[in-house]
């Protein structure tokens, strides 16, 4: 099954997407991981404000299947919480690349090179399926 990825978001092993603009990262979750997890019911956001480091849990989604910790693709504080997603988790499923989760400001941008591109992500999103 084909997952969208857009080519312009850079990507973690872990499922999430992020968007980067100047040294502020937007983040949410792959079309592959909402369509993994199945009908999205609850995703716990971070405070605003709270500083994460590189791969630190900031959150988690629930599912009808399971419930994934969420993982700061980048160092830094955020300094936004989609809160629409709190109250409507189903946006996730429905357009997971428009329905963000945070946005960071980076404190260490070398770490953006640690990212996958979409190509490295389509094949890392085959060997799983």
């Amino acid at each position: 099954m084909s997952h969208k990825t857009p080519g312009q978001l850079l990507y973690t092993n872990e499922h999430e997407w992020a968007h980067i603009d100047g040294d502020i990262a937007t983040i949410g979750i792959t079309d592959f991981a909402q369509s993994s997890l199945g009908d999205i019911v609850f995703v716990e956001l971070p405070d605003v404000g709270r500083v994460v480091d590189q791969n630190e849990t900031f959150g988690v989604v629930e599912s009808i299947k399971s419930v994934s910790d969420l993982y700061s693709p980048l160092s830094g504080e955020i300094i936004e919480v989609n809160n629409d997603i709190e109250s409507s988790p189903e946006q996730c499923n429905q357009n997971p690349y428009d329905s963000w989760i945070i946005k960071i400001k980076l404190s260490n941008e070398d770490e953006v090179q640690s990212l996958l591109s979409s190509s490295d992500y389509i094949d890392l999103c085959n060997e799983l399926s």
